[in-house]
């Protein structure tokens, strides 16, 4: 088994150490998962933070030794559920039980849905909805058995609300979303808790780790600024302290950013005019070169081909937001990528 501590603690944890809580964080090495660490870390948790790109997860222990805090760091994949059952054994064995899960993992695909292959929905679907039932299967029974613990997974307004372009990380949210709210009625009065944290767009600089299909740049460049402008995107780090918040206070459901808020609720009223808006906006977004078996183009990539100067301003935030939080390291190519030219742990939009 790979496993790795950053800093200099001893393995197994003594004196003070031994006192802080737990936490697990899937999805740590980049972007939001990262801040939710350090934001974890700062409130006293001893954080492990799980990714499946061993790279990733060493730049992401040393931002965090910048930022003054340690994260113990372990290589597994939220795909697996034997692995993760092992990880959450070991963890215990060596820092003691995890009073706090977080599931962050994702990955974004953005591009019109006849370009997208059947891969590219399992890609998703096995990230974002299997990977939470995964992680939470292995956490939970020392939870119940010790009558206590704090589960979160971050969902999406795209789990509430599908959006075109963006239609197999919809359905993968949209799983998430009735998993974890079914979870949390079926907890109730166990002592352990499940939260939906639902986000709109964060500035997380995930847009350089998304994947695009069809017209890649042309997608790229009305997915960047909205990822990246203050009026439509939300600070990440304001963002991932309101979702801790939200977490060990044990809330059942968080709604992020007032346009969620009134997405959401305009949705639930009048769902036919949403549909509309969504039909509109579906006609305006770019048009597809052509159907299925297209190339998967890496943000990275996408942002290179585009060379534009107002695309830059546009994306200033993004672009910062992708230095500080560990978003600009190319994903390392997986063995068992069946989409585009292989797929390390990509954050998702939120």
């Amino acid at each position: 088994m790979e496993h790795t501590t950053a800093g200099t603690a001893a393995s197994r944890p003594t004196d003070d150490a031994s006192l802080a809580p737990v936490a697990l964080v899937a999805g740590s090495s980049r972007g939001l998962g990262l801040v939710i660490a350090r934001e974890l870390a700062r409130r006293g948790h001893r954080v492990v933070g799980l990714s499946r790109d061993p790279d990733a997860l060493a730049g992401a222990a040393e931002t965090m030794r910048g930022w003054g805090y340690e994260l113990h760091t372990t290589v597994a994949d939220v795909r697996d559920d034997a692995r993760l059952r092992e990880v959450v054994a070991q963890v215990e064995a060596e820092h003691g039980p995890i009073e706090v899960a977080i599931h962050v993992a994702g990955v974004i695909q953005v591009g019109p849905e006849e370009c997208f292959e059947r891969a590219h929905y399992e890609q998703a679907i096995d990230t974002m909805l299997w990977g939470p039932v995964n992680l939470t299967q292995a956490v939970l029974p020392g939870m119940r058995a010790r009558r206590r613990g704090r589960l979160g997974v971050v969902t999406s307004i795209g789990g509430m609300i599908s959006v075109p372009h963006l239609v197999p990380y919809s359905t993968a949210k949209f799983g998430a979303v009735g998993y974890t709210r079914g979870l949390a009625a079926e907890l109730a009065g166990t002592g352990v808790t499940a939260t939906t944290i639902v986000p709109g767009l964060m500035r997380t600089g995930s847009h350089v780790q998304a994947e695009f299909v069809g017209n890649a740049e042309a997608e790229y460049a009305w997915f960047a600024p909205g990822a990246a402008i203050p009026l439509l995107s939300m600070d990440a780090e304001r963002a991932a302290a309101r979702m801790v918040d939200g977490v060990l206070a044990g809330r059942s459901l968080l709604l992020l950013s007032p346009l969620t808020k009134i997405g959401v609720r305009v949705h639930g009223l009048a769902p036919a005019t949403t549909g509309a808006l969504l039909s509109v906006m579906s006609r305006v977004l770019p048009a597809s070169p052509r159907r299925g078996g297209g190339e998967t183009v890496l943000g990275h990539d996408a942002r290179a081909r585009s060379s534009s100067d107002l695309l830059e301003r546009l994306t200033t935030l993004g672009t910062r937001a992708s230095a500080r939080f560990n978003e600009n390291r190319r994903p390392r190519p997986a063995s068992d990528a069946r989409v585009g030219g292989g797929s390390g742990e990509r954050p998702h939009l939120g």
